[in-house]
């Protein structure tokens, strides 16, 4: 029993998971460093960016947690996580190229990720894909 829920824990960080690991712990340093830096300094030249910025690096740590922290409640945290920061991702992509006064400096976020090759668009997408198949392999009759 205990040794089941050891498996299921782990089973969010192995394989894809893994790489998902590492790419969300890169970005929420890389994003929260650079939002950090941008808000102490720099917070009156686009405060709106810089609060993004911010809320961006607090969705990728979450989602690094809960992957690390594995089971089936961490990954529901990080499946709804993945899908909030998908639609961040979009929204804040599609507002800063149809009004640009309103991001005079680039978030993590603006112009669908293009400052980070685009993999702020993608990593939900793949975050999302990996943690619906991390939940078929733990249990297959669990979904319709």
């Amino acid at each position: 029993m205990a040794e089941d829920r050891a498996d299921a824990r782990a089973g969010l960080r192995q394989g894809p998971g893994r790489l998902l690991v590492t790419l969300y712990g890169i970005f929420t340093v890389g994003a929260t460093s650079r939002s950090v830096y941008q808000l102490t300094t720099r917070f009156d030249e686009a405060p709106l960016a810089y609060v993004l910025s911010a809320v961006a690096a607090l969705v990728y740590a979450f989602i690094t947690v809960s992957l690390i922290r594995g089971g089936e409640n961490a990954r529901r945290g990080a499946l709804v996580a993945c899908a909030a920061e998908l639609a961040g991702v979009l929204t804040v992509g599609t507002w800063s190229l149809a009004a640009p006064d309103a991001f005079p400096d680039a978030t993590v976020w603006s112009d669908y990720g293009q400052g980070y090759l685009y993999l702020p668009v993608v990593l939900p997408v793949a975050g999302l894909i990996w943690l619906r198949r991390a939940r078929r392999a733990e249990s297959p009759a669990a979904l319709p």
